[in-house]
C-alpha cells in the first residue's frame, strides 16, 4: 500500500529562509552580507551561502539571527523545515513506501 502525500492545502514551494532573511531583513535595513556576517559572528562565505539559498539555517545560526533581529529561533528553524520538507516531497524518483503494520505472530 503506497502512502498518498498529496494532501489538500499544501503550500507551494516555500522559499529558502535565506531569501526571507535577505528580502525582509537585510535589504530593508540596508545591511550588506559582510556586515551581517560580522554581527552574527560567522564567515562572509557562510552568510553568503545562506542568503543565496545554498546552505541551510542551522539551530546555531537560528539562535544568532533571533538575537540579532529580535525574532525567535523557532521562526528560522520552521522556515528551514518547511523548505526542506517541500524539497523532499517533490524530489523526483522517490521510492515507493509501504505502511508498516503489525504482523501476526
Amino acid at each position: 500500500m503506497a502512502i498518498n502525500t498529496n494532501m489538500p492545502g499544501r503550500m507551494c514551494n516555500p522559499g529558502h529562509p535565506g531569501e526571507i532573511l535577505r528580502e525582509l531583513y537585510l535589504r530593508p535595513l540596508g545591511i550588506a552580507i559582510t556586515r551581517a556576517a560580522e554581527a552574527l559572528g560567522v564567515t562572509r562565505k557562510h552568510m553568503s551561502s545562506v542568503v543565496n539559498g545554498h546552505a541551510p539555517i542551522s539551530p546555531e545560526l537560528a539562535l544568532r539571527l533571533a538575537l540579532a533581529l529580535a525574532t525567535e529561533p523557532e521562526f528560522w528553524l520552521n522556515l528551514q523545515a518547511q523548505h526542506d520538507l517541500w524539497q523532499a516531497r517533490n524530489k523526483p524518483g522517490r521510492p515507493k513506501i509501504r505502511r508498516l503494520v503489525k504482523t501476526a505472530a
